[in-house]
């Protein structure tokens, strides 16, 4: 009876790992009332849903500075051209602060829980993603965020250089262009690519999967796209609408 009992444990658990988890895109900032993506709110909101993480953007001011947004520009201001202080008088449209990585990432901390999914954004040239991967890498590890982070991006240069430099840190590319076999080549950790990649590659999950790659796709916010998805076995997918998708 004991080993029935730890049977069905065992396979409880492999049940539970084989489901499709969820990440929020950008924190969870559809909410009610709604924030702003990639603000402390739309993060702390993610917290609360008990879903597996969190995604959001890194990039760095014309001083160094890192920041969390998502486009290169913070209203009429390219981010990469324009100092911290200057950037930050400008607050965001839920009334917060220009946040910086350092504060997001402390608030991240609030929360073992919910993975840091580290978006890198592509810079201009090879050396600013390299200084953008080394300070981004150096204030997690000040942070003991570690355990709590893995990184994504569209630059295949940032992926390889986070893997260069931290090679146990999990990395997936975003780009869509690359097989799986490809992926594995490269030497990273999984494949995030929007939805219609996989919708033109029907094979690619599965064939992901056989080589121990990690399958994220971004961004769902249909349901039946995500069901279309969790049949084929995706290990994660990254959503506007995490509430919704989290118990589905």
């Amino acid at each position: 009876m004991k080993n029935f009992i730890l049977g069905l444990a065992v396979l409880s658990t492999v049940l539970m790992k084989a489901q499709t988890q969820i990440i929020a895109h950008r924190g969870y900032w559809q909410s009610q009332p709604p924030t702003t993506e990639n603000s402390l709110a739309s993060l702390e909101n993610a917290q609360k849903l008990k879903i597996y993480g969190s995604e959001f953007d890194v990039r760095m001011t014309k001083d160094g500075v890192l920041v969390v947004n998502h486009d290169e520009h913070h209203g009429k201001m390219e981010i990469s051209e324009t100092n911290f202080k200057q950037l930050e008088e400008l607050k965001l449209s839920n009334g917060e602060k220009f946040p910086t990585l350092k504060d997001y990432l402390k608030q991240g901390k609030k929360n073992k829980s919910l993975k840091l999914i580290v978006e890198i954004k592509p810079a201009k040239t090879k050396e600013l993603e390299n200084e953008l991967v080394a300070k981004t890498i150096k204030l997690i590890k000040e942070l003991k965020l570690e355990p709590q982070s893995e990184y994504i991006s569209f630059s295949l240069n940032i992926c390889k250089e986070i893997k260069r430099v931290e090679p146990t840190f999990k990395v997936q590319y975003l780009n869509g262009e690359l097989s799986p076999e490809q992926i594995k080549k490269e030497g990273l950790d999984g494949m995030d690519y929007h939805y219609s990649v996989f919708a033109k590659n029907p094979t690619w999950i599965s064939e992901a999967k056989a080589l121990g790659l990690i399958t994220n796709s971004w961004t769902v916010n249909d349901i039946a796209v995500y069901e279309q998805l969790k049949n084929q076995g995706i290990g994660f997918i990254t959503t506007n609408i995490p509430d919704q998708l989290k118990d589905k």
